[in-house]
């Protein structure tokens, strides 16, 4: 298994095992409804979108596209999760605390809960942040990279388990 293949499984278990309600799947994985791969998709990427707006700091974001993985235990003909892995690099690295504080105070404000933030287990003691949108049935993790060069926002967003309509398989992407 790759390197990047690990880190989406292990970042979908973390995050999607939280807090995210209204689950019927047995690994507490929320069902997000029905829909394409395509359309899922686009909604996360609408979902990074506005958490690149919450950070409000100047400074670019990394140009990565959506991505499809199966769900644990489902038909992956019938049913999937999207994840987007992208990064923010702040235009001056001293507006990485500000743009890691600013996510900490304005998720909640748009129906984030945020389930866990602190230091995590690298060597480095980089500061995550892990929230849930049950409404919207995603989740994120983000993690301040500061010993990075340059310095970052590595940020996972993660849907819950989509079905695609009746009659249609999965788009693997």
């Amino acid at each position: 298994m790759s390197a990047a293949a690990l880190l989406v499984s292990t970042v979908l278990i973390t995050l999607t095992g939280c807090s995210m309600t209204s689950s019927t799947e047995s690994d507490d994985v929320p069902s997000a409804g029905t829909s394409t791969s395509r359309d899922a998709a686009a909604r996360t990427e609408s979902v990074s979108s506005r958490l690149y707006d919450l950070i409000g700091v100047k400074g670019k974001a990394s140009d990565s596209g959506p991505g499809v993985q199966e769900c644990s235990g489902k038909d992956r003909d019938t049913h999937f999760r999207v994840f987007h892995k992208w990064s923010f690099y702040p235009a001056s690295a001293s507006d990485l605390d500000a743009a890691m504080q600013h996510l900490r105070e304005r998720l909640p404000k748009h129906g984030w809960k945020i389930v866990e933030y602190g230091p995590d287990t690298s060597r480095s003691r980089n500061v995550a942040l892990t929230a849930d949108n049950d409404e919207q049935k995603v989740g994120v993790q983000i993690t301040q990279m500061k010993k990075r060069n340059p310095p970052k926002l590595s940020l996972m967003v993660v849907s819950g388990c989509y079905r695609v309509p009746d009659g249609q398989k999965v788009e693997h992407f």
